[in-house]
């Protein structure tokens, strides 16, 4: 499955860079990176989401399509 995360607003730059390295611990594969928000993509298994989700620092949603109508 794939999730974007981000940073929230109190977490600092080192915290993105500690969430990636959870994320490719437990087999998440990032697939991009954003440039004017602090997060990033990732194809992460849905057993593992327990993992990222605990952390403070950041938001963690399922990807998908946006529609506006």
């Amino acid at each position: 499955m794939q999730y974007n995360v981000t940073l929230k607003e109190n977490a600092s730059p080192e915290e993105l860079s500690k969430a990636k390295e959870t994320a490719k611990s437990q087999g998440g594969e990032i697939t991009h990176e954003f440039s004017l928000i602090k997060g990033f993509t990732v194809n992460y298994p849905d057993d593992k989401m327990s993992t990222l989700e605990s952390n403070e620092y950041i938001h963690v949603e399922q990807d998908g399509e946006v529609k506006t109508q």
